[in-house]
This record gives C-alpha cells, structure tokens and sequence, in this order.
C-alpha cells in the first residue's frame, strides 16, 4: 500500500485515567505495538479509550431494546476518535466454564468431531447429540456426563477386622445398638460377632449393598414392616445421589470424609454413553481422539479418507492445524478450560479468530507473549502476520523485545508511570526505537549478562516420583535458601510440579500469582496492604474522635454518594451518567471528617497522595513499612486511594508481593512475576526477589523471561517439549552451565 493512500485510526485529545491529552496516528491494517513502562498509559490508549469505543459504536446499531441486555461501554474521555473498525478483544482472563466446558467445546473442534462420527461412525447411532456429554440424549447417564463419580470410601466406611457388634460399621449413625445399627441386624442373617474379614461375597453383599425391602420386626410387642437397605446403598442415596450442597453445613462436615471422587465405572471417564462409546471409526471411539494430544489426533485424522465426509475431515484438519501452529499442540480436546493457563487460555482464544474469515477488523491483543517460552515466540509473530495480511489492523500492548520487532510501527509510551507517564515518547519504526533515548529503547540494547556468584543452598527440600499430568516419574529438590527459577516451554510441566505437586507437600507457602484482587470499587491500595487502619487510629487519636468517621464505608461516609465519590444517573437504556459527587466533590467523606487534620492533611488529601508523597509524609513506623513495600515493588505512582479495579494484571501481582513481602523464614512461589513487566522494573523484581532470599526465604519463580533466568542461583529446565514430549527435568544447575546443556532449549537461548 503506498504512503498516499495509507489509512489512519486517528485519536485527539484522549485524557482516560492519566493521558495527559494524547493524539496520535494509528496505521490501518499494519501491525502497531504499544509498550512503556506498565501504568504508562498503554492501556488506557489502547483498551479504555479505541477498543472501548469500537465496543459502543457497535452496540449503536442495535435497537433500543437489544442494547438493554448488552454490556454498557462508557464514551472516553476524547476530543475525538475516527476510522474505527469493529474491535475483537483478545486478552488474559482465563477461560472459565467449569467441568462442561473442554478445550474441544470452546475452540468449536468437538461440535465437527462429533458431526464426523455421527456420519461415519460403525455401528450408526444416529443424530449428531448423541454424541456430546452435554446433551441428555448423549451424556453418561450415571455421572451425568461429568465423567468423575462420588462413591464411598470403603476404607473409611468399614473396618474389617472387627464384628458388626465391635463397631465395624464407621459411617455415621451407625453406632452400635443405635436404632440404625438394630434395624440393620435385626433384618437379615448377619451374624454380629463375625468379624467382617471372615463373610463370605454371598453374605457381604447385602450387608453393604441391599436393595431396600421391607422387614416384618416385633417392636414393644406389635409386629411392624420396616424398610432396611445396606449400609452402603442407604449412605449412597442419602447423601450422594441427593444434592450434598443442600443439607447443614455440618452434616457436610461431617460425610464429607466419607465420600471420595473417582472416575465414573460407568464410562471410565468418557463422560457418555455405551451407544456412543460403542460407536467406531478405524477401532478409535470418539472419546479414544478427544483424549489424544493435538499434534497426533491430527494425523489420525489426515489418514482418514471417506469421501462422504470429506469436507468434515477437511474442516477438523484446519482447525487443529491452527492449534499446532501457535504452539498448543500438547493439549488435549477433553482438557477442561479451567485448568488452563493464562496464556494458554488466551492462545485457545486466538484459535477462534484465526478460523474466522472477517478481514478490516482491528484485532487488539494484550501481552500476547505471556507464557510463551522464548522459542515459541515466532509462533506468535506469524500469527499477528497472518491476521494483518489478511487486511486486518493488529493492535498490541506488549512487553517483549522479540515481539515488539514485527512490528510496523511502534508507539512506546511514558516516559515513566501512573501521573509522571501518559504522553507519548516515542512514534515509529523498530530501527528508530533502537536510537530513541526513552526507557524501552535504552533497554532494548542492553546485553544480557550471566549470574556468576551464585548462593550455595542451605538444605533441599525433595520431591520424590512424581506422575501428575504429564510428568515422567520426576524426581528433584528444590534447594533451600537459594532463588530458583524453574523454567521450561509451554507445558512441559513446570506448574504440575510447582503449583500442585510441590503446594501440596508445603501448603503454608506465600503464592504470588496473577489472579485478580478484590474488584469492588471501594478497595484500594491503602484498604488491601492495611495501611487504612494505622491512618485512622492515628487520625482518630489526633483528634480524640471515633475512627470510624474516617471510613468512607463506614460512619464518615458522604451521605449524598454514600462513600463513593459518584452518583450515578440511571438513564434506563441509555449510557448511565456517571457524575462527581456535589455534596463531596468526589471527596468520599461528610464535610465535617474533612475538618480534622493530621499533620495539617485532611484525609481525603491523604488518600489523595501517591505512595511517593506518602512516604514523605508519615512517620508511623508500620505504615512506613508497607508504604517502602509498596515502593520497593515499583507502584510508587500509585495513589492511596485508586480503586484496585483500575489496576493491571501486573500491577495487582506486585501489590500482593508488596503486602506479603515481611513473612519470614518462609517459601515463596511466585507464578510468572515478569507478566505486565516493562524491561525496565525487571530489575526492580530481581532486587526484591534476592532481598527476599538474603532475609533467610527460599524464593521459586517459575519464569521463561531470560533476564530473571540468567539472574538465578539454581535453574530446573523442563521439557524436552510440551506435553507427552515433557513432563521431565533436562537440566538443574547454574546459569553459566545451561548454556553448554546440550539438551536444554532454554540453554540455547541463554546463549
């Protein structure tokens, strides 16, 4: 396209959350990649103010009364935005949906797996729902199409080495000579001083499994027809086959240990029905291909050649291929979406565009390159390519070097965080970044440089042959004392190992992860790190007053906005106004708790403060301490009182680790910690994680960033590859020995 006839998303005077009145012009149909320090502003630009507004100009089109069941998007705060396109949001959170919803269901390749066999299959059995487990016609009906099953514990339920009368009975309410426990003996021939070990199946079975009948028995003298069933059977459909959830908490409590989850016996896991299961396509059921990973369903698949269901292979072959394209070819079509990984979750979502086959669409990714190891980012690159030769214009907010290197064209913004950031710095080629004097361009150059001085551990702490997931019989100790950084590609079963098998042995370790933190509007940093309650009590105390008047959810909240700050105008189906409080002016506080001061500040002024200005003012010695957290983990910028919703994923990650940063002598997990990182705070995070570690803590990063990588004292490398190609330990040891493993993927990138 020549530069004449080049086409612009032209934004003026943008001012959402701190932009200090940007304008700027976005190529179409180019690839443009914002980045900056994280609470620059990149996504307000990019998220609150273009996709937002995309978002509000297509609701536009539908009626009045269609718009009433869609989401709300606010305009932005802009002098103007023009040339927008329809906006597709491809972003981080995790894909929800519970135990129905599997990797298969959500990129819609099981809807044509289960058309294909509906076609194909021997014996036929007919319309294509009988082969989905969320359908009645197509579901196991034992488990309901979950594929898990609640059973009793066995174990637990019964002893076998005593007789009926020495207790052998353990579930509850069967207590001897108790009502339950006479009724039971007096029913049938059970002899109650046999221990349980010497009956016989023929004698067992009933005793546990009876089928409820009706028994004549003499009470008081009058003969009565009493309905006794065994043990097991009763236990079962009262507490089993019945909803749990809808009894006492403290029934809950107490069967609880009695129930344990397995794998249905009716499907063994499948999850449908025998017709279903019973149904073939070259020996392989349904549930056989949706239990395979990716890369070798797909040549399945390929060998396939009915011609009556050409076009059905045709369409499953394409679909999976764009799986293995982007790197997720270790996943299985039954995986529930649940269980996976941010990144993962938004590579899956990818997937579903990519099928599409709308062109001069803007396409906005945030930190596409979350949870990709350095060798499987060209993957992604060719992906966003893809997407812009198609004629599509590709808006990322992205961190990492070897991404922002695609890009067309490159706007860093900054030039630091929160109110000293919102302007734009930089605007151009990659070459021109290179030269520029901001933050990323700095950081851009710098070579990466091994840790040679690495700490000796002070003990291990093991971990013995582990076989979850994809893990080969693993064993490894992780050392003690020392940081560790355990890294690997993409499902090569670093977080199995971490996050399940290792939590589980040391489940009072501090996990610092990426899921968000409290999103009411009235929590904020000062309410989440405890700071608030020192500031009241101090408040209090200065002016001999309740502290509860210096609560804005409490006694000192305006009564006009009740504590909010806003009013909100509901205008039924149009944009609801959202309006500063006039009694307050935004203020949150009644006028009379603003007349008492400490160290001559209001408190509103207070939660006013960034936590830079705040540092300056305090001299309480707790609140200095988290304040100096807070500081220390980057979020100087941040102001007391910013509702936490507002802040990114990066952000709420390092406000946890502000707040868990005092525990001692203890065992830290940290889960990606560089997501939402500019190259710049990376440094900032490797002087916390190592202060963490001089104070006697043992710190465990699971990471694929290289300069968190080459900065540990021990590196565990997973891999070969993903999925069954994984699940073992290729290398442990220094930074300076990975690069000369052989073996180690993330070695050669090191190098």
């Amino acid at each position: 396209m020549s530069e004449a006839n080049q086409e612009y998303i032209v934004l003026s005077g943008a001012r959402e959350n701190n932009l200090k009145n940007v304008s700027l012009r976005i190529p179409k149909r180019k690839i443009t990649i914002f980045t900056g320090v994280s609470g620059s502003g990149k996504s307000s630009i990019v998220f609150d103010t273009i996709a937002s507004e995309s978002q509000r100009l297509l609701n536009e089109n539908f009626s009045m009364f269609v718009r009433t069941f869609l989401p709300r998007f606010p305009q932005p705060e802009a002098d103007a935005i023009e040339n927008l396109s329809m906006a597709v949001i491809v972003d981080q959170k995790r894909l929800g949906g519970g135990s129905h919803s599997t990797m298969g269901t959500i990129t819609d390749i099981s809807p044509i797996l289960r058309l294909l066999f509906s076609r194909v299959g021997q014996p036929p059995i007919g319309h294509v729902n009988k082969f989905s487990f969320n359908d009645p016609q197509g579901m196991c009906p034992e488990c309901n199409g979950i594929g898990r099953s609640l059973g009793v514990d066995l174990s637990k339920a019964l002893d076998p080495s005593k007789s009926l009368r020495e207790g052998a009975i353990l579930l509850p309410g069967y207590s001897v000579d108790g009502f339950e426990w006479m009724m039971l003996v007096e029913s049938g021939p059970f002899d109650p001083d046999k221990k349980l070990k010497d009956y016989t199946e023929e004698e067992l079975e009933p005793l546990l499994y009876g089928k409820a009948k009706k028994v004549a028995t003499q009470f008081g003298g009058k003969t009565m027809n009493i309905t006794v069933e065994g043990f097991i059977e009763k236990f079962t459909n009262k507490y089993i086959k019945r909803d749990l959830k809808t009894k006492s908490e403290r029934t809950q409590q107490t069967v609880a240990p009695f129930i344990t989850e397995g794998v249905c016996p009716s499907c063994r896991g499948a999850r449908l029905s025998q017709a279903a299961l019973n149904c073939r396509i070259q020996g392989y059921n349904i549930a056989d291909l949706s239990s395979m990973e990716v890369g070798q369903l797909i040549r399945v698949i390929r060998e396939m050649d009915d011609p009556a269901a050409a076009p059905v292979i045709r369409a499953l072959a394409e679909r999976l291929q764009h799986l293995v394209d982007i790197g997720l070819d270790y996943l299985t079509l039954d995986r529930e979406t649940d269980t996976l990984s941010g990144g993962e979750s938004q590579r899956v979502k990818m997937v579903k565009h990519l099928s599409g086959s709308l062109v001069d669409v803007t396409y906005i990714f945030d930190e596409p390159s979350v949870g990709l190891h350095p060798r499987d980012v060209h993957r992604l690159n060719d992906l966003l390519q893809k997407l812009r030769d198609k004629g599509n214009t590709v808006l990322v907010v992205e961190h990492d070097p070897d991404v922002i290197r695609v890009a067309d064209h490159i706007v860093d913004v900054g030039p630091y965080a929160g109110s000293r950031g919102g302007s734009i710095v930089y605007e151009g080629s990659f070459r021109g970044l290179l030269e520029a004097d901001t933050l990323t361009g700095t950081h851009m150059k710098r070579p990466l440089e091994l840790k040679q001085a690495c700490r000796l551990p002070s003990g291990k702490l093991p971990i013995r042959n582990a076989t979850l997931h994809n893990l080969r019989d693993v064993s490894v100790d992780i050392p003690t004392g020392v940081l560790t950084v355990v890294t690997g590609v993409a499902g090569s079963g670093k977080s199995t190992l971490i996050n399940e098998i290792f939590l589980h042995q040391h489940p009072d370790a501090v996990v610092i992860d990426q899921s968000a933190i409290g999103v009411s509007t009235r929590s904020n940093p000062a309410t989440y790190t405890g700071i608030m309650d020192d500031v009241r009590k101090a408040f209090a105390t200065a002016n001999k007053v309740n502290q509860g008047l210096f609560s804005f959810n409490s006694k000192g909240a305006c009564e006009n906005c009740q504590g909010l700050g806003v009013v909100y105008t509901d205008l039924a189906y149009l944009d609801s106004v959202k309006l500063p409080c006039e009694v307050c002016g935004g203020r949150r506080f009644k006028e009379e708790v603003l007349a008492y001061k400490l160290n001559g500040k209001s408190i509103a002024e207070v939660l006013e403060m960034t936590v830079e200005q705040a540092l300056g003012f305090f001299e309480l010695k707790e609140v200095v301490r988290k304040l100096q957290a807070m500081s220390d983990v980057g979020l100087t910028y941040l102001t007391l009182g910013q509702p936490l919703s507002t802040l990114s994923g990066g952000e709420c990650q390092r406000i946890k680790l502000a707040s868990e940063l005092h525990k001692k002598g203890s065992i830290y997990v940290m889960d990606e910690p560089t997501t939402g990182l500019h190259m710049s705070d990376i440094g900032h995070l490797l002087e916390i994680m190592n202060r963490l570690v001089d104070a006697g803590n043992t710190v465990i990063v699971i990471e694929h960033n290289l300069e968190v990588i080459s900065q540990a004292d021990w590196i565990i490398d997973m891999g070969p590859d993903g999925g069954s190609k994984g699940g073992q330990v290729v290398f442990e040891g220094t930074p300076s020995q990975i690069i000369h493993a052989e073996q180690s993927i993330t070695g050669s990138y090191l190098k």
